[in-house]
Parts: structure tokens; C-alpha cells; sequence
């Protein structure tokens, strides 16, 4: 029988892979999609008929979103089911129930209500906070607005929660409780947008920190309702809000402080 210390200790070592093996899901994620990105750039590339590198900003951004939500995200949850051998059961999916598009709009009023508060502390302490290359690209060219919308709901929102909430805080959730996990899956999940961010580093450092807010609402959600509909759902309309915010200041001509977070 094994010593209460040597039992601890196990347990010790088993969270502390579970958090390392959280961590390079994200970053193989990542990586993933920055190679996957050049042949979907060469086939955007031919079937518009136009050099790589002229494509310009509305391309790249299509080109980034096709990659990691679409394809690298996708493989990474694929890859970890298989070698598991676990199965797609891992990550419970179904049509939410009427309690569950509760949970949905109760989700969605949570996170945005924190994001506008959050906003009005941005702007009492001036912090300025990092620029988001798809917010740029949509202020830029407000006609592709409506696509980034629909895509939130068909790639970023399904493809980030499959990975994030799915597959790396179901993993974390079998070493720790709920609330550990989902806060070390948010730990995961917004410093990984550091590759659409620019700015210095209180900039960058202040909009990951903002991203830590809707994390923890999609994670509890997940938690909740054992359905990656629910936090994908949820994610699709939050980040789809932001853009038609997005698409009112662009038709007015001002920069909604909403953007900018």
C-alpha cells in the first residue's frame, strides 16, 4: 500500500503534466495552423489569381481563420481522441435543450456586461489596450463584416471551444475540480491570442487579461451543461456582437471603445 506522501506526490506530478499537456495542445495548435496557413494561401493564391504576397489584410485574415479554427484546432482535438482512444464521447455535443439556450443568453448577457464594465475601468485608468488584426481588418473594410460574422458561428466559435473547452479542459477536469480547470484553461486560452494582437506590452498584457473574462463564462457554461454546443454557441454570438458594433461605428465614424477590448 503506498504512503500518504508518495500518493500526494503522484497526484502532484499527474496535475502538473495534465496542465504541461494543456499548454501544448494550444501552442501545437498554433503551430499547426501556421503551416497548414501556406497551402491554403496557394490555393487562395491560384484561385484568385493573385501573387501570395499581395494578398493584402481581408485575405490573411480569411486565410488565418480557414487554418487554425477550421482545420489546425479541429486536428489537434481529432489527434488527442484517437491517440486516447477515447472517442468523440470525450466531448459531449448535442442540440441544447430549452434549459441549456438558458444557459446560452444567460451566458452571453454575463460576458458582455462584464466586457462593458470592464471597459468603463479601461477608459477611467486610460489604459490603452492592444489592437486585434481582425478588428483592424473589419474597421478597414466594413463590407466584410457580415462573413466574419457567419464565421464566428461556423469556425471561431466551434473550432476555439472543441479545442479549449473540449478537449483541454476535459483533461484538466479529470486531475482537477471545476473551477481549477476552467481557470487554467482560460490561463491556455487567452495568451494564445497574442499572434492577433499588436501593441507594447502593457497593451497586450491588458487585452489578455480582458480575454480571461468571456473564457471563464464559456468554461463555466461547458461545465454546466456538458454540451460544447452551448459554449460554442455562446462564443459565436458574443464575438458576432462585437462586430456589428463593429459595423455601427465604421457607419457613424467612430471606433466603439468595445473594438478596441
Amino acid at each position: 500500500m503506498e504512503s500518504a506522501t508518495s500518493s500526494g506526490s503522484q497526484s502532484s506530478g499527474s496535475r502538473g503534466r495534465a496542465v504541461l499537456v494543456a499548454a501544448g495542445l494550444a501552442i501545437l495548435g498554433l503551430g499547426l495552423a501556421s503551416i497548414i496557413s501556406i497551402p491554403v494561401a496557394l490555393a487562395y493564391s491560384a484561385l484568385t489569381n493573385t501573387a501570395v504576397g499581395d494578398l493584402g489584410i481581408v485575405a490573411g485574415l480569411a486565410i488565418s481563420l480557414v487554418s487554425l479554427h477550421g482545420i489546425a484546432f479541429p486536428l489537434v482535438a481529432w489527434g488527442y481522441v484517437r491517440r486516447r482512444g477515447v472517442g468523440w464521447s470525450f466531448v459531449p455535443a448535442s442540440m441544447p435543450s430549452l434549459s441549456a439556450v438558458k444557459y446560452i443568453v444567460g451566458g452571453y448577457l454575463g460576458a458582455f456586461g462584464a466586457l462593458i464594465v470592464i471597459s468603463m475601468l479601461v477608459a477611467l485608468l486610460a489604459v490603452e489596450p492592444a489592437q486585434n488584426s481582425a478588428g483592424t481588418a473589419a474597421l478597414e473594410n466594413p463590407g466584410i463584416i457580415p462573413y466574419l460574422v457567419v464565421l464566428q458561428f461556423l469556425l471561431v466559435g466551434p473550432g476555439e471551444e472543441l479545442l479549449f473547452r473540449g478537449i483541454i479542459q476535459g483533461s484538466l477536469r479529470e486531475h482537477f475540480d471545476a473551477w481549477p480547470a476552467i481557470l487554467l484553461t482560460s490561463m491556455v486560452f487567452a495568451p494564445i491570442h497574442i499572434t492577433a494582437l499588436s501593441g507594447g506590452p502593457a497593451a497586450v498584457a491588458t487585452t489578455i487579461g480582458i480575454l480571461f473574462v468571456p473564457s471563464i463564462v464559456f468554461g463555466y457554461l461547458y461545465e454546466k451543461t456538458d454540451n460544447i454546443v452551448v459554449p460554442a454557441l455562446t462564443h459565436g454570438l458574443y464575438n458576432a456582437t462585437l462586430f456589428g458594433i463593429t459595423y455601427l461605428g465604421t457607419q457613424i465614424e467612430q471606433t466603439p471603445e468595445l473594438l478596441a477590448l
